[in-house]
């Protein structure tokens, strides 16, 4: 079982590079926004996988939600912050 966990981390982590390449190289601001958005959501998976391997998931529970916590409120700000300077 801890082969499965641990392909399925290797992948998610695979996974993670490609909206990761958008965020770097996205032709405009709203791909950067959605690539970012992407990475966290696939971080957030990942540390759960970590909770369920460690036999620890009530704790990484909390992580992973203070983490998306984190994650949207500053997807939120970079776009009102990329909206502002948009209009200029």
């Amino acid at each position: 079982m801890d082969l499965f966990f641990s392909l399925t981390a290797a992948f998610l982590a695979i996974a993670l590079l490609i909206p990761f390449y958008r965020v770097l190289t996205g032709p405009n601001v709203f791909d950067r926004l959605l690539g970012a958005a992407a990475v966290g959501a696939k971080t957030i998976t990942l540390v759960l996988l970590f909770g369920v391997v460690y036999d620890r998931l009530d704790m990484f529970v909390d992580i992973a939600l203070g983490y998306a916590i984190l994650n949207f409120i500053l997807v939120i700000a970079m776009a009102k912050y990329f909206r502002v300077t948009a209009r200029r």
